[in-house]
């Protein structure tokens, strides 16, 4: 059996972006996302409206509007954890938020990745590669985490640094490429 366009992109495969399937699975986050821009943390509808764009947040986690994302569905958030204004997350692969994690403003975990040949480029396709952040860890303000990176448990990554490649668990990473400073245990 053939997979679809979407199957490709949450398989780390390369896949057509202009598919009808994942077009209208963006238009419907885009929708999603502008209704939950409208809310505050503490308005009535915000937790329902968080749940239409990130399935399954639970109750004791939040994300703070303006929020933007790809599709939602591919976001996993654990226990406690909180996203503060201004994130971005591209989730055409899947996006794995811990339990008791805290991200900073306008911090950007962004998934996709398109071809490195300019030519393959002009067109429609590109490749999606998970990211994780474990448990406990902070993302200070700013932080952009590319695609395919996990970030160990317990980690603080400093204001601004820009994660290309897997942090350890109990690290102190900055910088651009983000390097680990320190280890914290």
């Amino acid at each position: 059996m053939m997979k679809t366009e979407f199957q490709k992109m949450r398989s780390e495969e390369l896949y057509d972006f202009s598919d009808p399937e994942i077009n209208a699975s963006l238009i419907r986050a885009k929708e999603k996302c502008l209704r939950l821009n409208a809310l505050t943390l503490s308005s009535e509808h915000y937790r329902e409206a968080l749940n239409e764009v990130i399935p399954g947040v639970p109750e004791s986690s939040a994300v703070c509007p303006p929020f933007q994302c790809d599709h939602g569905n591919g976001i996993s958030i654990g226990e406690n954890s909180f996203l503060n204004y201004g994130c971005i997350i591209l989730d055409g692969a899947t996006v794995t938020i811990g339990n008791d994690v805290k991200i900073g403003p306008a911090c950007q975990l962004l998934t996709a990745t398109h071809p490195m040949d300019y030519k393959a480029r002009r067109g429609t396709c590109e490749t999606s590669h998970p990211i994780t952040i474990g448990d406990d860890t902070w993302l200070g303000g700013g932080v952009i985490v590319c695609p395919g990176v996990t970030i160990g448990r317990r980690c603080v990554i400093a204001a601004g640094s820009v994660v290309i490649r897997d942090i350890p668990d109990d690290c102190l990473a900055a910088g651009n490429p983000a390097v680990v400073k320190r280890k914290l245990r």
